[in-house]
């Protein structure tokens, strides 16, 4: 069910609003189906209690061999008549329209003078009157099954019965008119065209209130990318307005944070080179070779953990803007300056790829990988294409791999694999952790794989 279901707000909220109106169209068009069926039936039969009245006043003064050529001049295929000596219609209907006609007939004969018995009135339905001719049968037909009739039998007959002065009974089977099928069409395109306008208003209210949760998450996505993106607008209703100032104020409290971090370990920098250089001055001084050059190799580790300590948070921090940048000529820079320091490392030939990042902070990780992948694998060969949705970079090592368990451990700053990296190495632990803090700074991922035939190889997936 789930999987019918549109996965936006907007899109659920106009399925609901769709139903909705459907079904109150539906309800609406029986319903006015239903009084529009009672007020057809009420006109017709208002037209024809005149016309039966006018015939039986015409009847009822003629001669009486001119009754029989009055009735048969009168009668056509929606309207018959007929004398007899007994009323044909035996059961009063107590419908309304059947109702209305007996009343409207009683008061024409009231208003005349004549005190004659009560008309009689019954209702017929369309299939007793086309299959049976004779009023009497249809009579018949009507008291035996009209009045156990399911609701998909409609009622489009009148059976009257008319007294006479000479006591005869003058009846009547009229049809009420039919309805024309090009005011159900006429209908139908009203609906139609009230449903797109409603429809269409709704969209626009709906896209209103669904727009500003729309701008919160392209501000949460660009604030990812960006910590010095600007606040997201705060409009919309008390809720939506409610929710962009508490972003607009995490979004602030964060970027002071880091700012905070990145300040606070500056000053940490600073404060600890000072000490760190009248340690190097004074070993320097010291008479035994050894042990100067163990304290000096001391603090030459401490300076460069401090270094990579204050390049970890400003990469984070990620400042500057992004600019287009061709990652294949950025990727050739990285593999040309380490080839030339000596260092094994070669790259395949690949297109252009153009993609708008930070190419400092690109670049920082690409160097942070290679040398990782030379320095414990020996070779390192990278290559650069465009996948379907996003630009693939790998660099491949031929070193012994990592431990399936520790794919994932590697990128936690400061962490080392025991036997792997000795501090010899110059390795302090954040060189994985800073390349995949810039890759997830441009929303993509940088994982690690033990290739089939040994070595490992480090993917960059950045979307497109």
């Amino acid at each position: 069910m789930k999987t019918l279901l549109p996965d936006s707000i907007f899109g659920r909220t106009m399925i609901v609003l769709l139903g909705g109106l459907m079904l109150s169209h539906l309800v609406s068009f029986f319903i006015y189906y239903g009084h529009r069926e009672e007020a057809r039936k009420a006109a017709g039969g208002y037209a024809i209690a005149q016309r039966i009245a006018n015939l039986a006043r015409l009847v009822d003064e003629a001669p009486s061999d001119w009754q029989q050529r009055i009735i048969a001049a009168s009668n056509d295929p929606s309207f018959t008549a007929s004398i007899s000596d007994v009323p044909i219609v035996t059961d009063d209907s107590n419908s309304s329209v059947a109702l209305s006609v007996r009343d409207y007939l009683a008061a024409q004969l009231t208003s005349a003078g004549q005190h004659l018995p009560q008309p009689r009135v019954a209702t017929l339905a369309t299939e007793n009157v086309a299959s049976d001719p004779h009023p009497e049968d249809a009579a018949r037909s009507h008291r035996h099954g009209a009045s156990h009739m399911g609701l998909g039998r409609s009622v489009d007959a009148l059976q009257v019965s008319m007294p006479l002065k000479d006591g005869d009974w003058l009846s009547f089977v009229a049809q009420f008119p039919s309805e024309t099928s090009s005011t159900s069409r006429q209908l139908l395109v009203a609906m139609a065209i009230m449903s797109f306008v409603i429809l269409g208003l709704s969209a626009w209210l709906v896209r209103s209130v669904v727009r500003p949760l729309d701008e919160l998450a392209t501000a949460a996505d660009r604030f990812e990318k960006d910590l010095s993106a600007p606040p997201m607008p705060v409009n919309g209703t008390h809720e939506t307005r409610q929710a962009a100032q508490a972003f607009n104020s995490m979004q602030s409290k964060l970027r002071e944070l880091i700012e905070n971090r990145t300040r606070l370990l500056a000053a940490i920098s600073h404060d600890l080179r000072t000490p760190l250089t009248t340690l190097r001055l004074r070993a320097e001084n010291h008479s035994d070779d050894e042990d100067r050059d163990k304290m000096l190799a001391t603090i030459a580790e401490m300076n460069m953990m401090i270094s990579a300590t204050m390049q970890f948070a400003k990469d984070e921090a990620q400042p500057g803007p992004r600019r287009r940048t061709d990652l294949t000529a950025l990727l050739a820079s990285v593999v040309a300056d380490l080839s030339d320091n000596g260092l094994p490392v070669e790259m395949a030939p690949s297109p252009p790829v153009i993609y708008e990042c930070h190419p400092d902070i690109i670049k920082r990780a690409l160097t942070n990988l290679i040398e990782n992948g030379v320095k414990y694998g020996g070779s390192v060969r990278a290559s650069i294409a465009i996948a379907t949705s996003s630009v693939e970079i790998l660099i491949d090592d031929d070193g012994p791999g990592i431990d399936f368990a520790e794919l994932e451990r590697v990128f936690q700053p400061f962490y080392r694999i025991e036997g792997s990296r000795g501090r010899e190495t110059g390795g302090i632990g954040l060189g994985l952790a800073i390349a995949r803090s810039a890759v997830e700074a441009h929303s993509g991922s940088l994982t690690l794989h033990n290739r089939q035939g040994g070595g490992l190889r480090a993917r960059i997936s950045m979307p497109t």
